[in-house]
């Protein structure tokens, strides 16, 4: 059994602190996790979640832009965030004793922001640069369009980035009202791991954190059910990039997980199905994966690959051939340990550093409003079944729910 020792409390404003205490390491993670992203948007603000990230290293009352920096990195830590369609979380890295300065920079930053007008012309230039990179990414670009695809009737349609209309024209007051909507303490979850002291956190937060409204719940919409539909995307590329895929069942559905196991099987590292049918046998592509997406109620499904335009039907066809085999003749034991060992092992490697399990115990919490144990994690795989995993195969690989998106070459007229 791993040893896991966890500890949660919910202030009396709402706020919630979930801490991991790991005493063999010197250093901690802490998060401050906001219930927010580009599915909480409308077509009129899409980007406004990711923007106000950017916003928040641009300066506070108490501390310029290089000074929010400056302090936490002359004490060799580190300060970043990220945008979801789901989350946002601003963190910080450091060496144990550090905690509490990391804390007052990250409260300082959601609290006290200023969005002077020079400084959110000046970052939608930045934005605009990664929209733009977005635009030339063939990998990238392809997931954003094939979610938009397949979300069309719900909020997670919209992308992270937003639109390129919006980045020019956010103003402070967008930016205030979002705040006030969204970053609210019953919206809001501290996380931490590694050298912590879960009782200091609580204090801390009981002391710095002042300023945020109570807010109140804002309720997820369902997915409307709508006709799957293909897409075609011309761009000045040289490959072709392919996704088939569809939306299956979100994070707090238990058959997501058998969903994950076929996923792994159908297409995820050097010994699955596609990887030895395209690549090795075939010679046809350099990437080839599988993958599954998750938000908290609907999961993006599908299979992934680049290849040059004279290859991509034959590509095509081999990968919708292969699900064939998968609802005709199911899959075997052997397959199924194997894909149950290797999502084991990357569960456990991936939760070496302090960083990733503050993600995870930020993230149960926030999809299950519980600290799901690793142990708690790996049980669950090990009891996945070989009927399980055929089962949800029959609905998810058919071909007359999946959805391809294309991206290639523009044809000459």
């Amino acid at each position: 059994m791993i040893k896991e020792e966890y500890r949660f409390t919910t202030l009396p404003n709402g706020i919630r602190v979930v801490t991991e205490n790991l005493p063999h390491v010197s250093s901690f993670s802490l998060g401050f996790w906001f219930n927010t992203g580009s599915r909480n948007e409308t077509r009129k603000n899409n980007g406004i979640s990711h923007f106000t990230e950017h916003m928040l290293f641009k300066g506070t009352s108490n501390r310029s832009s290089k000074k929010i920096s400056d302090d936490v990195e002359k004490l060799g830590g580190y300060l970043n965030a990220f945008t979801s369609k789901e989350h946002t979380c601003y963190y910080g890295r450091g060496v144990g004793v550090h905690l509490p300065k990391v804390f007052d920079v990250i409260s300082d930053m959601v609290q006290n922001s200023l969005f002077k007008d020079k400084d959110i012309e000046k970052e939608s230039g930045v934005i605009l640069d990664e929209y733009y990179d977005i635009e030339d990414s063939p990998e990238e670009l392809i997931f954003d369009r094939f979610e938009s695809n397949i979300f069309k009737s719900h909020p997670l349609h919209y992308p992270i980035i937003g639109t390129e209309k919006n980045i020019q024209t956010f103003e402070q007051r967008d930016f205030i009202e979002y705040l006030q909507k969204h970053y609210t303490n019953n919206n809001f979850l501290i996380a931490a791991s590694g050298n912590v002291n879960h009782s200091e956190i609580v204090a801390l937060a009981e002391q710095k954190i002042t300023s945020l409204q109570k807010g109140k719940v804002v309720s997820k919409i369902t997915l409307a059910k709508t006709n799957r539909s293909d897409l075609l995307i011309e761009k000045e590329i040289q490959q072709t990039h392919v996704i088939i895929g569809r939306e299956t069942f979100g994070y707090v559905d238990k058959d997501r997980l058998k969903v994950n196991i076929l996923s792994n099987i159908i297409g995820e590292g050097s010994s699955s199905r596609l990887f030895n049918v395209l690549r090795e046998k075939n010679g046809l592509t350099y990437q080839i994966n599988s993958f599954l997406n998750s938000f908290a109620d609907y999961s993006a499904f599908g299979v992934y690959f680049s290849t040059n335009e004279k290859q991509a039907d034959k590509a095509t066809d081999l990968v919708i051939k292969e699900f064939d085999k998968i609802l005709k003749n199911g899959i075997t034991k052997v397959e199924l340990s194997r894909a149950k060992e290797y999502m084991k092992g990357h569960l456990i490697m991936h939760l070496e550093g302090t960083t990733n399990r503050m993600i995870r115990i930020a993230q149960t919490n926030l999809y299950l409003n519980r600290t799901k144990k690793i142990q708690e994690s790996i049980d669950a795989i090990d009891a996945i079944t070989l009927d399980g995993v055929v089962e949800v195969s029959k609905d998810l690989l058919n071909k007359d729910s999946l959805s391809k998106v294309v991206l290639c070459a523009k044809r000459m007229i």
